[in-house]
């Protein structure tokens, strides 16, 4: 029987062998969601322990693993784990559309709330709380699958439009950009008039949804973002092996036996389903998308953002900030804080894009 041996060929990559196959992997592409992974969990468990009664992050992880009492498992399980829980799953969804979304378009800002799709799937989202609505009262199966199925359609819908607006013998991401630049302005604007022509209370609900909220989700919000994204994220990491041949361009990516366009569109709608499944369940939450791949590409030293850490280290970037609310301004929604952040780093990468052009 053959031994495993690891060898070293290129600078940051590792080589497996076993007789004749061997394996090409970056231990850091490994390293990177590992260690996310760790400290998500330690960031999820100090989240969940906050409230008017505070619990130890030690009885937190005893109770997540069976060994709670009466009272802890209904404080956690019942109160605070679907406000962590839909975190965890919403960061995740932006972080991976994301990294497909500029990884696609070659581009660090190509992400779902500049592109348009955020402001698609809330055009959906926002249209069935305020029409379909009682004062304020979208609630049982309206609430549980047919706001995400909303907002799935739309976002699902504003993907394509980016898509067909943005092709012209192959895809630019200059012009993507600027695509769903004014895609999101045509979301926006439908949104507000959407406010205007509905219910003070229905309107007043779809309001606070709109600045990012993960204070008021519980389980019947998380439910469907659990089962979508059950579906997309092992769909999406299956068909990105042809990311790596999409970012030499599309001759080479031919050449290299890929259908170019089957494969560009699968994921960019695949993209766009989690981005709408994402904002679905807590609104338009934003810089998530923006920076975790970024982030995550410069932690793993890749070409391209790795998807496994852009995944993991949006869920972390989302419950950290969620943390960070709950500590400092209870009262604030976490999407506040995260257009806070994401404004400087948005004008950064404009500076930075605007340089490399006159380079």
């Amino acid at each position: 029987m053959s031994a495993v041996r690891e060898t070293r060929s290129v600078p940051g990559r590792r080589v497996l062998r076993a007789g004749p196959v061997a394996w090409t992997f970056r231990p850091r592409t490994v390293l990177v969601p590992a260690v996310g992974a760790v400290l998500l969990l330690l960031v999820a468990a100090v989240n969940i322990g906050q409230g008017s009664s505070h619990i130890e992050v030690l009885d937190v992880l005893r109770t997540l693993f069976g060994g709670g009492d009466r009272r802890e498992n209904g404080i956690i399980f019942d109160l605070r784990l679907p406000r962590t829980l839909a975190g965890v799953l919403v960061g995740a969804a932006f972080g991976l559309a994301g990294a497909v979304f500029q990884t696609i378009a070659r581009n660090p800002l190509a992400s779902p709330d500049i592109l348009g799709v955020t402001w698609g799937a809330g055009v959906g989202a926002v249209g069935m709380i305020v029409l379909g609505g009682t004062r304020g009262q979208v609630s049982g199966a309206v609430a549980e699958f047919g706001i995400p199925l909303a907002a799935l359609g739309c976002g699902v819908l504003a993907g394509l439009l980016l898509y067909a607006l943005s092709w012209r013998s192959g895809i630019d991401g200059y012009r993507m950009v600027l695509v769903g630049i004014g895609l999101s302005a045509i979301g926006y604007n439908v949104v507000y008039w959407l406010l205007t022509v509905g219910d003070v209370d229905d309107a007043t609900r779809a309001t606070t949804w709109l600045v990012g909220n993960l204070a008021d989700v519980g389980w019947e919000s998380v439910t469907p973002v659990a089962i979508a994204l059950a579906v997309l994220v092992p769909a999406t990491l299956i068909y990105a092996h042809t990311l790596g041949g999409l970012q030499f361009g599309d001759d080479t990516a031919r050449g290299l036996g890929i259908r170019v366009d089957a494969a560009r569109g699968g994921l960019l709608l695949l993209a766009a389903a989690l981005a709408a499944v994402a904002t679905a369940a807590a609104g338009p939450i934003t810089f998530v998308a923006l920076a975790t791949p970024q982030i995550a590409l410069r932690l793993a030293r890749t070409p391209q953002p790795p998807l496994a850490g852009s995944l993991v280290l949006g869920a972390l970037l989302t419950v950290s900030a969620d943390l960070a609310v709950r500590l400092a301004a209870p009262n604030l929604p976490v999407g506040v804080l995260t257009a806070i952040l994401g404004a400087p780093y948005l004008i950064y990468l404009f500076v930075r894009s605007r340089q490399r052009t006159r380079a």
